[in-house]
């Protein structure tokens, strides 16, 4: 297949058997949200590039480096979205539905796209799940926030396999201090930093703290700490966030480097960490914005949220053995019919159990073939019983169930008694 026919580097298909994985994890998710009051909002996936520019940050490396920026027909320049929170205040600022003080519990799910080095459990489109509180200011939403996102992990079996590492970045005010303090100690140590954080010192300092430069992490030892520039009201705040983690018995770790990736974050910042996927170890993360809604136009408002990538959490469940046994079977029971009449009743019968078994997976071999084909086929599908129907059963008004897994005799049921026989075998287990 020629190279133009082929799906681009980075961005890849999810194929038939991956998609039952994806299913459950966005099941999980959804129902937990819908359970903790979230309401789903749906944004476009392509944006006027300003909007990145003046949330994210002209000087971040999203922004510089790793957006998809193209000119429409109509001259303007649009992205293809790199990340959510962005596009959902602009959603609620051109609606809105943050007017006059509401309050927004909010959650979207869909690609993003960022032009990267391809690499396990990072790729150039992929998937995210993200929260954005609108309205409220205290501690107890950014609190909110982490405790379901513990849940969730308790509900797929990965807790143990994950760390919550938090940090406060202040107000404003607060990190511009910060900042200068930090230029001032790091300008007077240029020649020991790395390449790129030396870039980073003169457009973004802070996420020189970021730096998986072992050299440069030396050097920041000794750095001055943002924890000491802290105004009155985030430090109450952050000791108000952990008296709630304490209370919920959510275990954490400081750390005093995390800073994010974006320029909107203020006060709060989390993230929930990993060593079970190699390099790319961040799964969730998000934190405050209060700033971002004023800064992109509307009145201030408090603003909190996260995202989690759905490709990491996916291949964590694989590595660590979580993937329930029940997605492995895409089929209940397998039907299997020999002749054109067989073939006709089995199609009026297929439905008159599934009027009765909404949530049965059946499935009717399609197209003609021998009896030893079907079963085989039946077999390959992963079924836990194949029901059996010919001239004889035809005849007789009655199909042959087959278990396909572990012991049993087969026998025969009548139609009418078929709905409830596999109720009691397959949908009640």
């Amino acid at each position: 297949m020629s190279k133009s026919l082929q799906a681009i580097r980075g961005m890849n298909d999810i194929l038939p058997e991956q998609t039952p994985l994806w299913r459950y994890f966005e099941g999980t998710v959804a129902r937990l949200l819908d359970n903790y009051g979230y309401r789903q909002i749906r944004m476009p996936i392509v944006e006027f590039t300003e909007l990145f520019k003046r949330s994210i940050g002209e000087v971040t490396d999203i922004v510089e480096k790793e957006m998809y920026t193209f000119d429409d027909r109509n001259g303007d320049s649009l992205t293809l979205r790199p990340e959510g929170t962005a596009a959902c205040v602009r959603a609620v600022l051109e609606h809105g539905i943050t007017g006059g003080g509401q309050v927004q519990k909010l959650w979207y799910i869909g690609p993003m796209f960022r032009h990267e080095r391809p690499q396990k459990g990072r790729y150039r489109q992929f998937h995210q799940i993200g929260c954005e509180v609108f309205n409220l200011d205290g501690p107890d939403i950014d609190a909110e926030l982490i405790v379901l996102t513990w849940r969730l992990w308790g509900e797929l079996g990965i807790r143990d396999a994950v760390k919550l590492e938090l940090n406060s970045l202040g107000t404003a005010e607060a990190r511009a201090r910060y900042r200068d303090a930090l230029v001032e100690f790091l300008s007077a140590r240029l020649e020991h930093l790395d390449e790129d954080s030396q870039r980073r010192l003169k457009t973004n300092p802070l996420r020189v703290l970021d730096t998986k430069n072992p050299d440069t992490q030396a050097v920041l030892v000794d750095a001055p700490k943002l924890a000491d520039y802290l105004d009155d009201e985030s430090r109450v705040h952050f000791e108000g966030l952990k008296a709630r983690l304490d209370a919920a018995g959510i275990p954490y770790v400081i750390n005093p480097k995390l800073v994010r990736g974006l320029d909107y974050y203020s006060k709060t910042v989390f993230e929930w960490v990993t060593d079970k996927l190699g390099a790319q170890g961040t799964v969730c993360a998000g934190g405050r914005y209060d700033g971002l809604v004023e800064q992109m136009g509307g009145k201030p408002t408090p603003g909190v949220g996260f995202a989690m990538g759905i490709e990491r959490l996916v291949l964590m469940l694989e590595a660590l053995d979580k993937v329930p046994e029940e997605l492995s079977r895409q089929v209940d029971v397998y039907l299997c019919a020999f002749g054109e009449a067989a073939e006709l009743a089995a199609l009026t019968l297929s439905e008159r159990v599934r009027d009765q078994l909404p949530n049965l997976r059946l499935q009717i071999n399609a197209g003609a073939g021998s009896f030893k084909s079907q079963f085989k086929k039946a077999d390959k599908s992963g079924a836990l019983y194949a029901l059996i129907l010919g001239d004889d059963e035809l005849a007789q008004q009655v199909v042959g169930f087959k278990p396909l897994r572990g012991q049993g005799e087969q026998q025969s049921i009548a139609w009418d008694a078929l709905a409830a026989h596999l109720a009691t075998c397959v949908v009640q287990g």
